[in-house]
């Protein structure tokens, strides 16, 4: 049997790129805010955590980020066909 690839839907995100270092941007792509496939938009207040993956010759960047509405989100960038993705909302209590 072979093992299925999920995949993760489609969602737009206004973010910056980072060309040079730079205290205000800690992160070489900072997402700001997202709109989901539904239509709903949130703005990222904050990035919890940001990890990078090595898939092939491209990258993916992990990143949990907190919405202003006080929701966390796994999101991810595929460097390979410049798309972000979401992964998964998830609980609060994970972080404290």
């Amino acid at each position: 049997m072979e093992k299925e690839k999920k995949e993760y839907p489609a969602i737009n995100v206004i973010n910056a790129m980072r060309g040079f270092a730079d205290r205000n941007l800690p992160h070489k792509i900072t997402p700001y805010r997202m709109k989901m496939p539904d239509g709903t938009v949130h703005t990222i207040k904050e990035v919890r955590r940001m990890t990078t993956q090595t898939v092939g010759n491209y990258q993916h960047f992990h990143y949990v980020v907190q919405s202003k509405e006080q929701r966390y989100f796994h999101i991810v960038f595929d460097s390979s066909v410049l798309t972000w993705r979401f992964v998964q909302e998830i609980d609060e209590q994970l972080f404290f």
